[in-house]
């Protein structure tokens, strides 16, 4: 997948808030599916989680009579289990909805720190990276 700055001969081009930064409309296009794709894969993946956290906590509200200390823990345990699964889809996505933003901006594949494009291997295992390694580093290092 081409993210920064190929273009192809004769296509039209989608330019970015830099005039030496290009990318083809093709180009363009083929990232937004595969970013659209994504967000919705982790979209029906919420709404799967979502309905079997109900069924759980249905079955749950039904089925308490008797529980000891270690059936309530662990009820407890998988309750909070399952929030933690939907919140961290709902990251995700949520990730996955600002990279197609910045794809329309035209600042997609760019470091929002430095500015710089985002080598392509790294955008290809994490699409929705908005740092270069650089900048993630030198966040997570202040952070520490």
């Amino acid at each position: 997948m081409l993210v920064n700055g190929a273009v192809a001969a004769g296509s039209q081009v989608a330019k970015t808030e830099n005039p030496d930064r290009v990318r083809s409309l093709a180009d363009t296009e083929q990232i937004r599916g595969s970013l659209q794709a994504r967000y919705d894969e982790l979209t029906a993946e919420y709404e799967r989680a979502v309905a079997e956290n109900q069924v759980l906590r249905l079955v749950e509200g039904g089925d308490t009579a008797g529980d000891d200390q270690v059936d309530s823990g662990t009820k407890t345990a998988e309750r909070e289990t399952a929030q933690y699964l939907i919140l961290a889809i709902l990251d995700r996505r949520v990730q996955f909805e600002r990279a197609l933003a910045r794809l329309a901006e035209g600042t997609y594949g760019f470091c929002e720190g430095c500015a710089v494009p985002i080598p392509v291997e790294r955008l290809e295992i994490f699409p929705s990276a908005t740092s270069c390694v650089t900048c993630k580093q030198a966040r997570e290092r202040r952070a520490a």
